[in-house]
């Protein structure tokens, strides 16, 4: 299971990658937003900060084009300003089409914005390098997600696809688990999300009575 962080904050990815062992990054126009940074301010940093490491970045083209030409063409500008780029071009009509094109024109591409197994076997189908199903939206609505991934886990299976499912909109330790144990290839998360993985309340309850009985011990020396 590789981690990737969900964010557009270059702290908060260095810290991520220094300490938990990150293994990319995913970004979208409302992290960039949260930065408090112009959008090519941040994806130049993305650029400069981690150059010389293979570490994949997905960045997100204009929400606003709906032409698959436009697609392309602004996919490709921003492709151009590094190697780790990934681009995210949404799962509709035509930003499959755009996909299809960019992907044999050799570049990386993350389908996002994935709801359904049905559009999920068109990405793989295409050789998309990932596949972006969102969860968290869907499961704050009180819908189980868990077969839905499991379906696309198979239908990938299935046919040898060799596009990676990165699990995205994670909002809890429980979703990180269930995407795990159906086997899915990555999660993104916030930062937060992860620390909160990381933790358990008995763990410090546990810990409290161990230095409890520590400071009441003669320790002695070595």
């Amino acid at each position: 299971m590789k981690y990737f962080l969900d964010s557009a904050k270059i702290d908060e990815i260095k810290y991520a990658l220094n300490n938990w062992k990150i293994d990319g990054v995913t970004s979208n126009p409302k992290h960039i937003k949260t930065s408090g940074k112009p959008f090519f301010t941040v994806i130049k940093q993305f650029s400069e900060e981690f150059k010389s490491i293979n570490f994949p970045i997905s960045v997100e083209i204009n929400p606003h084009i709906k032409e698959a030409s436009k697609m392309i063409m602004e996919a490709k500008e921003i492709a151009k300003l590094s190697e780790n780029f990934v681009i995210k071009i949404p799962c509709n009509e035509q930003g499959l089409i755009a996909a299809k094109k960019l992907i044999e024109d050799g570049i990386k591409v993350n389908v996002t914005l994935v709801f359904t197994a049905s559009q999920a076997l068109q990405v793989g189908r295409i050789g998309a390098t990932y596949c972006s199903p969102f969860i968290g939206w869907q499961e704050a609505s009180g819908v189980d997600c868990t077969q839905f991934l499991s379906d696309m886990v198979i239908i990938y299976d299935n046919y040898g696809f060799e596009t990676e499912i990165i699990v995205a909109a994670v909002r809890n330790g429980k979703q990180i688990v269930e995407a795990a144990v159906i086997g899915a290839d990555i999660i993104t998360a916030g930062f937060d999300v992860y620390k909160m993985s990381f933790e358990h309340p008995f763990t410090n309850r546990g810990l409290k009575i161990f230095q409890n009985a520590w400071d009441e011990t003669d320790i002695g020396s070595l």
